[in-house]
Formats: structure tokens, C-alpha cells, sequence
């Protein structure tokens, strides 16, 4: 892999666990009663990092036209990014709509 050769793990691994525990950390903030939303900006940010660091991993097998690669990971990456986006959309926004749904 390109960025793995050049010293490192790819990027998306640090950002989706970053996502992933600010996420966890928005859902504990908001059933405690605190104030979650700094946590749920910053989950939904690194969700968003995340996907723009996985593309630029494709990119990168492209520009060193490394077609293995791209035909191994990209078809079950592309519907993993989906899932977990989408989860992460929703477990995110969660809070808002339950807080929306309590006022009513």
C-alpha cells in the first residue's frame, strides 16, 4: 500500500476511531443531560475525515497504478463507508431528535 510504505497506517483508521469515540461520547453526554453537541460536531467531523482520507488511500493506488489493490479493497470499502456513515449520521443526530421529540 502507498502510505503504508511510506511509514504509517493510512489516516481513516485514526479518523474512525476518533469518529467513533466522539460518537460514543455525544450518545454518554447526552443521557447523562449534558451539553453533547461540541462532541457530536466533532464526531460528525472526523465521519467526514474519514471518508475524505479513505479516497485519497484510492487515489493513491491510481496515481502508482496499483489495480490490485483497488480491485481487493475498494468494492468492500465502498460499502462499509456507506454504513458507517450513515450510522454515524444517525447516532449522531439522534440526541436532536429525541430532544425535539420530548418538546413536542
Amino acid at each position: 500500500m502507498v502510505n503504508e510504505a511510506r511509514g504509517g497506517r493510512p489516516m481513516w483508521i485514526a479518523f474512525g476511531a476518533i469518529a467513533i469515540i466522539a460518537t460514543l461520547v455525544n450518545l454518554f453526554m447526552y443521557a447523562k443531560g449534558r451539553n453533547y453537541r461540541l462532541a457530536m460536531v466533532i464526531a460528525l467531523a472526523f465521519t467526514s475525515l474519514t471518508v475524505v482520507a479513505e479516497y485519497s488511500l484510492v487515489a493513491d493506488w491510481v496515481e502508482s497504478e496499483d489495480w490490485s489493490a483497488l480491485a481487493d479493497v475498494v468494492p468492500t470499502v465502498k460499502m462499509t463507508l456507506w454504513f458507517l456513515t450513515v450510522t454515524s449520521i444517525l447516532l449522531n443526530v439522534t440526541p436532536i431528535i429525541l430532544e425535539y421529540l420530548d418538546k413536542k
